[in-house]
């Protein structure tokens, strides 16, 4: 890493200037803001805003967008006993939750528990009484809140800092959000701040921006802080494609033959064991061919879109059940058993899925 020590004495040299040699005519100049994070600015205000502690991340263990329940947890959900002690463990509690369409899933948390507010305040819970007193006093979903999920900061983060009152120096390295937003809300009035420079950020589709200042951090964080879907609502499974593409979906649909209908329902109506028996090869020409029974039919599909938002349209004469305009839901290749499921899905209640036993 490199040195801090020029960081430390640009600030000095600030504060020198600023002091030793303003006359009232200058009273008012101030130090460059690419250099310098003003206390009590827009952009600290925004950094804090970054650093937040995002309170949807964990609702699909309980409804609430302005806290998180800390780690680890106890849960049984459909009488299977969980321990939920990092944030991939949620994607297990969404495979029990989503193993049968028809059943009414039931979340009992194991309390006490402790729960974490944007600003980092913990809060013993006791019971479920008290979690609903504290969610009743959150956003509900999809309602705009503080916090900006659609950027995060690449750690570590080094910054320096000069108090102008007692000359104290300093130099603090940051590793996560908490220790950043902590520093942000403790800074005063009389106190410098400098960044070693450059940083980075990640943007919502995954991309990394090198920042090499405070001015084009202000820039990124007005450009991407509302460019994506925050997901504060209350549907686990609205994100399962979010690295979705129709290539990908396109390469997994045509490496393999023989895909059949695991599940298809139409107007709450069940109709997979229609076509038991019947078995789909996806080619890249955007053909498709259905064999049963020494039966064969010929027919087209096309993707669009991307992440959440692609669209498969399927064309084959005679399936009116599956002819239609689907969006894609999830792509899930399991490597154990050499499992693929590819599902689609129409509004809340129609649901196509293909699924393919050699497919890896």
């Amino acid at each position: 890493m490199k040195t801090i020590k020029p960081l430390l004495f640009a600030l000095m040299g600030l504060f020198l200037t600023m002091t030793s040699c303003r006359t009232e005519d200058d009273v008012n100049i101030d130090p460059p803001t690419e250099s310098i994070l003003q206390p009590n600015s827009a952009l600290a205000s925004q950094i804090q805003l970054v650093t937040m502690n995002d309170g949807s991340i964990d609702n699909i263990v309980y409804n609430a967008n302005c806290f998180t329940i800390q780690l680890p947890l106890s849960v049984t959900i459909n009488g299977v006993e969980l321990t939920i002690t990092n944030v991939n463990d949620y994607d297990d509690l969404e495979d029990i939750l989503d193993e049968f369409d028809d059943d009414d899933d039931n979340i009992a948390i194991d309390f006490p528990i402790t729960i974490i507010s944007a600003d980092y305040t913990e809060i013993q819970v006791n019971s479920l009484d008290q979690l609903e007193d504290y969610a009743d006093d959150c956003n509900d979903e999809n309602e705009i809140d503080d916090d900006i999920e659609c950027l995060d900061f690449v750690y570590p983060i080094t910054a320096s800092l000069f108090n102008t009152s007692n000359e104290v120096v300093a130099t603090l390295t940051f590793t996560n959000d908490y220790d950043l937003y902590e520093f942000i809300d403790d800074i005063d009035e009389d106190d410098l701040i400098g960044f070693e420079f450059p940083i980075s950020i990640v943007i919502a589709d995954g991309t990394e921006i090198v920042i090499n200042n405070f001015d084009a951090l202000d820039n990124a964080i007005d450009i991407y802080g509302d460019d994506c879907d925050e997901d504060d609502d209350y549907d686990h499974d609205d994100d399962d494609c979010t690295n979705c593409t129709p290539s990908q979906l396109e390469s997994i649909l045509t490496a393999c033959s023989g895909w059949y209908i695991d599940e298809l329902e139409r107007n709450d109506n069940d109709l997979e064991d229609n076509y038991n028996g019947y078995l789909f090869d996806f080619f890249t020409d955007n053909t498709v061919t259905v064999t049963w029974s020494g039966n064969t039919a010929n027919g087209t599909w096309t993707t669009s879109g991307t992440g959440n938002n692609i669209t498969v349209t399927f064309d084959i004469p005679g399936f009116d059940d599956i002819n239609d305009t689907w969006y894609l839901d999830e792509i899930d290749n399991d490597d154990d058993d050499n499992e693929t499921e590819v599902s689609f899905e129409i509004g809340d209640d129609d649901e196509l899925e293909f699924k393919n036993d050699n497919c890896n």
